[in-house]
């Protein structure tokens, strides 16, 4: 692992370990907050009504996330959790949009952009593969290694078939002779 990722893994993902061990201990105050987005979505979704425990499940995502990010063991599945939590949070408590009040609407603006660019970072660790190939190239590397060894294969086979039947014809005439 770089120096770079050995610092920035655990610099992003404190953020969301203190904000889920947070919303675990303490969910009332972010249900109430979450209240609205969840009584739309909820239903369509086939969410349960317990927002409180709701709350908790997506704060746990948060905080198992950033402890797999942070530890650098399972990065991208931390990245991914983060990344997925973050959503309905940012939605929830930074509804900027609906703010009349012009200060209230600006600080909620600046909260909004703000889990924006760790969401970026979050989907950025989810993509990171620490400088090895990921899954899709070691597959189509997997097949071109296949099939240049299947034509290497075929190739030889060619040969040594020729080879077999000239042998064959010598053997065939030296008995003749």
């Amino acid at each position: 692992m770089t120096v770079v990722r050995r610092i920035a893994r655990p610099l992003l993902a404190a953020v969301f370990v203190v904000a889920g061990l947070d919303a675990v201990r303490h969910p009332g105050g972010k249900a109430n907050v979450a209240s609205p987005l969840l009584d739309k979505l909820g239903p369509m979704l086939g969410l349960p009504d317990d927002k409180e425990m709701l709350v908790r499940a997506n704060g746990a995502a948060q905080l198992v996330g950033g402890a797999l990010l942070a530890t650098g063991r399972l990065p991208r599945v931390g990245g991914l959790l983060i990344a997925g939590s973050l959503i309905p949070t940012t939605l929830a408590g930074h509804a900027f949009w609906e703010k009349s009040d012009p200060a209230e609407r600006a600080k909620q603006r600046t909260q909004f952009l703000k889990n924006l660019g760790l969401l970026g970072g979050a989907l950025l660790a989810s993509v990171d593969t620490d400088g090895k190939p990921g899954l899709v190239w070691r597959a189509q590397n997997a097949g071109r290694v296949t099939r240049r060894e299947a034509r290497h294969a075929a190739k030889t086979a060619r040969r040594e078939a020729r080879l077999a039947q000239k042998q064959a014809h010598i053997t065939v005439q030296d008995a003749l002779n």
